[in-house]
């Protein structure tokens, strides 16, 4: 990620409509709905892997998770912290000191790979939260790796790596910290930005989907891969369990730069519709991992303001659940609605 790579397509967050989430997706209960505090969720057929932090050490995660990065040991902990839904009493903490490491991550390859796929994790921020540089990421890479793989700044082949982040962006200090919700995938369309590098195509919505603090929030993701040939691929974000974000072919979008570009709403003027992703050139390159990631760095804190780099950045995860379909937040009543 580069300082200039959101100052031009994100321009017009402060000053367009709100988008409108479209209702072609699920929103609310989902397959969680089945299983009252995500217990047996695991034995659902349609889940590909679930975390809830629960009994367990750092140690256990990384036997659980297919690689761990815990500098020094002072990045993961479990801590007793949870989201009020009766699902558990611990979660994952990830701390980032700038001077001595840059953050950490859980990653996990999937015991499959699949064409359409959604990723739910509830996520904290401190009140004093700080800002970050990359998050959560999620797609494929073929062939499937125990471990994350490189490729910032160059544009992927088509054949052999797709992924997306969701990540909070501050808008070169603009928004107060942690940021607000934005996407940034790499796949083989993308559009270069100044030297011809390759550092990821934001796309987030005209109005900015502020990320809360000393609060916890269900997020999901969705990525859908596209038939070889065809621009039919989708990426879509729901926020405790409303849809937030939905880019499809046709979704309005403002001008491209080598930054990616903003989503507006139907009926707004000056937008062209989006061309759709064409995630892949071979359907033997699926989603086939999750990137739980808290990545920090000198350069994106001073990018964003900040002058003082002693301060830790702190996240906390919890009740993760990868699935082949709509998963929507954790069921805290016997009782329907």
């Amino acid at each position: 990620m580069r300082a200039h790579r959101l100052v031009a397509v994100l321009a017009a967050l402060l000053c367009t409509p709100a988008l409108a989430a479209e209702r072609e997706l699920p929103e609310g209960d989902g397959l969680a709905a089945r299983y009252i505090f995500d217990q047996g969720i695991t034995k659902d057929p349609a889940v590909l892997f679930a975390e809830d932090f629960e009994g367990v050490t750092v140690d256990d995660l990384r036997k659980r998770w297919s690689e761990a990065s815990n500098k020094d040991g002072k990045v993961i902990s479990l801590v007793p912290d949870a989201p009020a839904t009766g699902a558990g009493k611990s979660s994952v903490q990830m701390t980032a000191r700038v001077k001595e490491n840059t953050g950490g991550h859980l990653y996990r390859k999937l015991p499959r790979g699949v064409d359409t796929a959604f990723a739910r994790v509830y996520v904290k921020f401190p009140k004093d939260a700080g800002y970050i540089h990359h998050f959560i990421h999620f797609g494929g890479y073929n062939p499937a790796t125990n471990w994350p793989q490189g490729g910032a700044g160059s544009r992927p082949r088509g054949d052999e790596r797709m992924t997306v982040g969701i990540e909070p962006y501050g808008f070169s200090g603009r928004f107060d910290p942690p940021g607000a919700w934005n996407f940034y995938p790499y796949w083989h369309e993308m559009k270069a930005s100044v030297g011809n590098r390759y550092w990821g195509n934001s796309i987030a919505p005209t109005t900015p989907l502020m990320v809360p603090r000393d609060k916890w929030q269900c997020i999901e993701i969705m990525m859908k891969t596209n038939t070889p040939g065809q621009r039919d691929g989708e990426l879509a974000l729901w926020l405790d369990g409303k849809l937030a974000m939905h880019v499809k072919k046709g979704s309005p979008r403002g001008k491209w730069t080598g930054m990616g570009f903003a989503l507006h709403e139907e009926g707004d003027r000056d937008t062209e519709p989006f061309e759709g992703f064409s995630w892949r050139t071979s359907d033997k390159l699926k989603i086939n991992f999750f990137w739980l990631l808290h990545y920090v760095t000198d350069s994106a804190l001073k990018r964003n303001g900040v002058t003082d780099l002693d301060k830790p950045v702190t996240v906390w995860f919890d009740n993760v659940v990868v699935a082949e379909k709509y998963i929507g937040p954790v069921r805290v009543s016997d009782k329907w609605n």
